[in-house]
């Protein structure tokens, strides 16, 4: 067996290892970089060092803290209920509403699972109150979670455009953006129609209910096999739960509501500074990840008593899985396996058909694993023949692929899907259970080959 055969098998064991039991795919990225590159690519410690990203780590961290400052001074609560106000009583806006804030938290930089854990408990707590449909209303906050992720800004974004830009090829992030938001929403839309919003058309509350919302918890402790994957919520401790209000491992906001004061002045200057960030980095294209890092610090120091756990509360788990992964494909390339991985499934049939069994791939495994090791491992693999003269458009697939591998996050074997099933009311879980499988199912088969019709097939 070549060393190329070994380190691909050795992903694929990756993917099983942390779908079957609680194990950061980070460090089974890392403890792979280290062994293969030492005993098979004959490389250094040093050398296997430098595929390091420090770049997007230093993104991650910055990002994801920022936002926990937002979380914690109540920003995000001001938000959310002025979005529910403006509902106005009509009834079937609030799917839609919670669709577009789950949207705009993974778009200014939320990690998808982080943006589900704030937005489903009081997305599903409004299904069970006015009788809406809870697969309904927790497909729409995951569809919208999905739909911003891919901003230039985002967590995924970054990532993605990352990738690319390192692998030379042809970069168009509002194009990936744009694919993401147009297909989400379009299922959205498809859901909405079928499972009971034509009803909620027809329904009006009272007035005074539109403003009666509860103040949201910052994370909820998901379930299911990949809540050490990607689950920002992962990151928060027994202690600090403990710390935060209860025995449960879960956070609440470190100053009681009663503190945070719809649209005070601190709520206001993080506000702008969201606003900020967007500008300096799209406009003014610098660093995402200093920036972040230089107005979070400008938060903290104006009130560093009420910011004091946002640190705890960075995805140092999905940061761990998303440097690992790209350490061991940068093993991978060193190597020559990413090359060689590329002229195989090239050679397989024609580039159409290799693009297409990609997207399955991505699909399938995300739809058990982790969304972001896929993106950084599939991605690479494609290189080769997208570089070449093979008819495959290059921003057309990477778009395609972005979407195919994280539309499949419904499922309940995701983290997404399971804080869905963790945070429906009155509903029997098994049943449930069933029907986000068998949604989950039904995308997983029926995406990728759309999407290949619509960003490879027909481009070309």
């Amino acid at each position: 067996m070549t060393p190329h055969l070994i380190s691909i098998y050795a992903l694929a064991a990756m993917f099983v290892v942390a779908t079957l039991w609680p194990i950061n795919m980070g460090v089974l990225a890392f403890v792979g970089a280290f062994l293969v590159g030492t005993l098979l690519a004959a490389q250094s410690t040093k050398e296997i060092m430098a595929g390091f990203p420090v770049s997007l780590f230093l993104t991650l961290v910055g990002v994801t803290w920022l936002f926990a400052l937002a979380q914690n001074n109540g920003t995000i609560d001001w938000l959310v209920r002025m979005a529910v106000r403006a509902v106005k009583g009509r009834l079937a806006a609030i799917p839609w509403i919670m669709f577009f804030i789950s949207a705009l938290l993974t778009s200014v930089g939320a990690v998808s699972p982080g943006a589900v854990a704030i937005v489903a408990p009081i997305a599903l707590g409004f299904a069970f109150r006015y009788h809406i449909s809870p697969m309904l209303m927790g497909l729409m906050v995951v569809h919208g979670a999905q739909a911003g992720g891919f901003s230039p800004i985002s967590i995924y974004g970054g990532i993605t455009n990352g990738v690319v830009a390192k692998a030379g090829l042809p970069l168009s992030p509002m194009t990936t953006f744009a694919a993401s938001f147009t297909v989400n929403a379009l299922v959205a839309l498809i859901l909405f129609m079928l499972l009971g919003g034509r009803r909620l058309m027809q329904v009006q509350m009272a007035p005074a209910d539109a403003v009666k919302v509860p103040h949201i918890e910052i994370a909820r402790p998901a379930t299911g096999p990949q809540i050490f994957g990607d689950s920002e919520a992962e990151a928060l401790t027994r202690r600090i739960g403990a710390e935060g209000g209860g025995g449960s491992n879960r956070l609440v906001a470190e100053v009681e509501e009663g503190n945070h004061k719809d649209g005070n002045l601190y709520q206001v200057f993080t506000l702008a500074s969201l606003v900020l960030l967007a500008v300096l980095v799209l406009a003014f294209s610098l660093d995402i990840g200093f920036v972040a890092l230089t107005i979070g610090l400008a938060l903290a120091l104006c009130a560093p008593t009420m910011q004091k756990r946002a640190m705890a509360q960075v995805a140092w788990p999905e940061i761990m899985l998303i440097t690992g992964v790209s350490t061991y494909v940068a093993v991978l390339e060193t190597m020559g396996t990413i090359d060689f991985v590329g002229d195989s499934v090239a050679g397989l049939a024609s580039p159409l058909l290799a693009a297409l069994l990609l997207f399955f791939i991505g699909a399938v495994v995300s739809a058990f694993a982790s969304s972001t090791a896929v993106l950084g491992s599939l991605i690479p693999l494609a290189v080769p023949f997208l570089q070449g003269d093979s008819g495959v458009s290059a921003i057309g697939f990477i778009a395609g692929m972005a979407v195919a591998s994280t539309i499949v996050d419904v499922s309940p074997f995701s983290t997404n899907g399971a804080l869905v099933l963790a945070n429906a009311h009155a509903v029997d879980k098994q049943v449930f259970f069933r029907k986000l499988l068998n949604y989950g199912a039904l995308v997983t088969l029926v995406a990728p080959l759309v999407l290949w019709i619509v960003f490879v097939l027909l481009p070309g």
